[in-house]
């Protein structure tokens, strides 16, 4: 096996990868729906765009984009529902609680780089258990959102350390292309939304099936480097 240098902080995406939020954002633009006098749309519809926020969701349910009549419209709507309801449903995945305790006790910094507004990320975070991240970037922190590299150097600025120390993990494309264009060593989260396309062609660096997978792999890099210092 060739030699992965090991990482000395772990960054994720936050919707899809850390946290299932879907259900919430599934209701949030079910609520137009239903002020409209439409029948809900399908959750297994909505839940693989969930990762796209906002523009997934109303894509999804209206058939609509950022350049049609009546998008913005049904965008602040939906971002309205989602602020007063956000943490109804949301929760942490599933051996996600074990992988950031496992990342601490391995002396790495973990932190959160979203597309999320700081609007509704701020807020979340203590709900659901997420308040003690080493940083959280939100997609309104720097001028440009992933796929660009901004957000994920100025998480690695926060954290004092080099782009090419820390790996980024996500369940989207966007992520995989943004932590390539940072410098940063990438691994796609196949339990999470992952959208239209299968996590095997994104050209992540690494694949894990779950969170347990993924503390798996980051703590042989670790074992690795430390044999080897």
């Amino acid at each position: 096996m060739s030699f992965i240098p090991a990482p000395r902080a772990i960054l994720f995406d936050l919707d899809g990868t850390l946290a299932d939020t879907a259900p919430d954002l599934a209701a949030a633009v079910n609520q137009l729906r239903t002020e409209r006098g439409l029948a809900p749309t399908p959750y297994e519809i909505l839940r693989p765009t969930a990762s796209a926020g906002a523009r997934g969701m109303i894509g999804a349910s209206f058939g609509l984009t950022p350049q049609d009549e009546g998008y913005e419209e049904l965008r602040q709507g939906f971002f309205n529902n989602y602020e007063a309801a956000m943490s109804v449903h949301s929760t942490l995945f599933p051996g996600v609680a074990n992988l950031l305790e496992g990342i601490a006790t391995a002396g790495l910094a973990w932190g959160i780089v979203t597309n999320k507004p700081a609007r509704f990320t701020d807020p979340l975070m203590p709900l659901i258990g997420l308040d003690h991240a080493a940083c959280v970037v939100s997609g309104d922190t720097t001028a440009h959102a992933k796929p660009h590299p901004a957000p994920l150097l100025e998480a690695a600025n926060r954290l004092g350390l080099p782009p090419e120390h820390c790996w980024y993990a996500g369940d989207d494309l966007r992520d995989i292309q943004a932590g390539h264009a940072a410098g940063m060593r990438t691994i796609a989260c196949q339990w999470g939304y992952c959208g239209a396309t299968e996590p095997t062609t994104w050209g992540a660096d690494h694949l894990a099936a779950t969170p347990d997978a993924l503390l798996e792999l980051l703590l042989a890099a670790v074992n690795r480097a430390s044999l080897a210092a």
